[in-house]
C-alpha cells in the first residue's frame, strides 16, 4: 500500500484562494506615505485651527446623491490635544452635532473620538495626504448601524481640502461621501 498525498477538500481550496485574493487586495490599495512628497503639506494641528466650511454629498453605491449637506466647523488645539465642532445642516433641514478630540500621537499620526465614533479614530498622514480609518455608530430608519469608514483628505492648496470616504458594513459598500472644506484666508 503507498500513501498518496491528499488533494485539499474543494471547500478547503475555495477557501485558501479567499484568504490570498484578500490579502492581495489588501496590499492593491494606496497607502499614505505614497503621498509624502506631495505638497503643500497637510498639517491638521495647522489646517483644522479657527473656522472652516465643507459642502458634501452622500452618493449611494451606484453613485446616485442621496444627501447633501453643509458643515460649520471650528477647530482648535493646545499642543498635540485638539477639538473639532461641526455642525451639519443636511439639505432636508435636519441638522447634527459631532466635536472630534483629536491627539497628535508623532511621525504624523493621529487617534481621535466622537460620540458617534466605535471605539477610536486613527489616522496618519504624509506629504498633502490624511487618512482615517473608524466606525461609526449611524442612525438609519430607527436603528444604529455600526459602519466602517475609510477616510482620505487631499490638502490640494492653502484654503482647500478634498475629503473622500469609503462606507462599508461586514465588507460590503454601502456609499461614499465626498467633501470640499474651505478655510478663510488667514491675516
Amino acid at each position: 500500500m503507498t500513501d498518496t498525498p491528499s488533494r485539499p477538500a474543494p471547500l478547503r481550496r475555495a477557501l485558501m484562494l479567499a484568504a490570498g485574493a484578500w490579502a492581495l487586495a489588501g496590499c492593491a490599495g494606496p497607502q499614505v506615505q505614497d503621498y509624502a512628497q506631495e505638497r503643500p503639506r497637510l498639517d491638521l494641528r495647522d489646517y483644522l485651527s479657527g473656522p472652516l466650511t465643507a459642502h458634501g454629498v452622500f452618493t449611494d453605491r451606484s453613485g446616485r446623491v442621496v444627501r447633501r449637506f453643509t458643515v460649520q466647523m471650528t477647530g482648535q488645539w493646545q499642543g498635540d490635544q485638539g477639538t473639532l465642532d461641526e455642525q451639519f445642516t443636511y439639505s432636508d433641514g435636519s441638522t447634527q452635532r459631532r466635536v472630534w478630540h483629536l491627539t497628535h500621537l508623532g511621525d504624523g499620526r493621529y487617534r481621535g473620538t466622537a460620540d458617534d465614533v466605535v471605539g477610536e479614530a486613527l489616522g496618519h498622514s504624509a506629504g498633502n495626504a490624511f487618512r482615517w480609518v473608524y466606525t461609526l455608530a449611524l442612525p438609519v430608519d430607527g436603528r444604529v448601524w455600526h459602519v466602517e469608514l475609510d477616510d482620505w483628505m487631499f490638502r490640494i492648496d492653502e484654503h482647500t481640502v478634498i475629503n473622500r470616504s469609503t462606507m462599508r458594513k461586514f465588507g460590503i459598500h454601502l456609499g461614499d461621501v465626498t467633501l470640499a472644506f474651505t478655510r478663510a484666508a488667514r491675516p
